[in-house]
């Protein structure tokens, strides 16, 4: 099982760069969400379910639909 656990964390980074040289904003935000995600399960591994609980409704749901919203309101307002 811990070759699981060095492929999310390889994911994690490979995730991470790949979110830095989006051009698209949505992309960039989707690919966080995703990364929080894999640190929500990382958490579960460790016997930690509720922080992995925490992680995912705060950080991989809450706060990339804040982004979204975000995102699309600075779009209809430059438009």
């Amino acid at each position: 099982m811990i070759l699981v656990d060095i492929l999310v964390c390889a994911a994690m980074v490979v995730t991470g760069v790949a979110a830095i040289f989006q051009r698209s904003l949505l992309s960039a935000v989707i690919m966080v969400g995703f990364i929080s995600l894999m640190v929500s399960y990382l958490f579960l591994r460790m016997d930690a379910p509720d922080v992995a609980m925490t992680e995912a409704a705060i950080a991989a749901g809450l706060t990339t639909v804040i982004f979204l919203i975000a995102i699309r309101r600075t779009e209809d307002s430059e438009r």
